[in-house]
């Protein structure tokens, strides 16, 4: 679906804008709905079909893809290189149990009575079963009328007590030890043998490479050592680069 979403469309409802947003998604069934935002609140939008298509064509600057995540368990689209990242992030982060790309489209009726419409990059629904919504551009990129989206956006979220966060490029570091353990955060990398003597080893802080050779043979072992700090099961400062020396222990509870 892509501007189909800006005619009205089944379950779309009359007079909805005058009376602050409206929201347009694309259900399990392929069905396009819309309804007032103040009616959108317990939508699973992480469970819903993406609300716009990708755009691709020859030249183009960005470069679209998907992203598989392990909160999900299927592929999750991007549009750039900057999306790619962030989502990449929240499929890493503790706090987040599922995300969607492109989840909706948000009407409201500018001071001139015209409609305008926007459609944020991703909804992440949260452990605690709040959500935040998420659109990625660099802040030197954004012009008066993204300004205007991103601001409306914000106040529609507040509405629901739903987080929202305009990101720009994230950390280089942090982005490339991520990427490294996202190498390894398929289940196939879960060995409950070796992850159960890897927190034993890890009980006590110690060196990445001396944990895993404790562990057993470092080839077999350290797939499932970067799978466990993928899901925080061990954790170590990702903040400076990852190296055979990092220090590693296993995760705080709570």
């Amino acid at each position: 679906m892509g501007e189909a979403t800006l005619r009205p469309v089944p379950g779309g409802i009359s007079g909805g804008l005058l009376e602050g947003f409206e929201v347009g998604y694309v259900d399990l069934d392929g069905l396009e709905r819309r309804v007032r935002w103040a009616d959108a609140w317990p939508v699973r939008f992480e469970l819903c079909r993406p609300a716009r298509r990708f755009r691709q064509y020859k030249g183009q600057k960005h470069n679209p893809g998907r992203w598989w995540t392990a909160k999900m368990g299927h592929h999750v689209g991007y549009e750039s290189w900057l999306e790619r990242d962030h989502l990449m992030l929240l499929d890493f982060d503790p706090a987040v149990v599922a995300v969607a790309s492109q989840p909706f489209w948000l009407f409201w009726a500018n001071e001139q009575g015209k409609v305008r419409s926007h459609a944020p990059d991703y909804f992440a629904r949260l452990a605690g079963g709040g959500a935040r919504v998420v659109d990625c551009r660099p802040m030197e990129r954004i012009k008066p009328a993204d300004a205007v989206k991103f601001d409306r956006t914000r106040a529609a979220c507040e509405q629901h007590g739903w987080d929202y966060q305009v990101v720009g490029a994230p950390d280089a570091i942090l982005v490339r030890n991520v990427r490294w353990l996202a190498g390894y955060r398929h289940p196939r990398h879960d060995l409950p043998a070796v992850a159960a003597t890897l927190r034993q080893v890890f009980a006590e802080p110690g060196g990445l490479l001396a944990g895993a050779e404790t562990a057993g043979d470092p080839i077999a072992v350290l797939p499932v050592l970067f799978h466990l700090l993928w899901r925080h099961c061990l954790r170590t400062d990702l903040s400076a680069p990852l190296h055979t020396d990092a220090v590693v222990t296993t995760a705080v509870a709570g």
